[in-house]
């Protein structure tokens, strides 16, 4: 049995994202584990909207990227044979990323960072970052590109 059984890698479809996700993959094989894929469909980023427009098609297209970015992971996963399980849940990133690591007993997330920086990273925040100061699990970034 290797260091790590549950290897959580929360996606969010981005260009670079399979970086993080290969690596995940990558230390799954070394380690007999399975990949855990995740993605959080952040609904209060478009809760503001006028009800008109908000969840008028939104919310399909929401899920639609969220199975795309899962289905991804499960590809890559399955060129090595790794078992995958996926989950698509609604809420804040950041937290929701925490506490499914935590619920599934994950010894590992590895998720991707865009590595901004100065002001970018003031305004933007970083889910990565928030993850790490949360995270009881050990987390490991790996930079991906824009």
């Amino acid at each position: 049995m290797g260091l790590y059984e549950r290897i959580l890698v929360p996606t969010d479809g981005s260009d670079g994202v399979e970086r993080a996700v290969r690596h995940a993959v990558d230390l799954a094989v070394e380690h007999g584990a399975t990949v855990h894929a995740l993605y959080v469909v952040n609904s209060a980023s478009y809760a503001g909207m006028p009800m008109e427009s908000s969840w008028e098609g939104i919310d399909e297209m929401l899920r639609a990227d969220a199975d795309d970015a899962v289905e991804l992971v499960r590809a890559v996963a399955d060129d090595y044979e790794v078992p995958v399980e996926t989950a698509v849940i609604d809420g804040t990133p950041s937290s929701e990323i925490v506490r499914y690591a935590e619920e599934a007993d994950c010894d590992l997330v590895v998720m991707g960072t865009h590595g901004r920086g100065g002001i970018d990273r003031l305004l933007l925040g970083s889910v990565a970052e928030k993850v790490v100061r949360g995270s009881s699990v050990p987390v490991l970034t790996v930079r991906v590109t824009e």
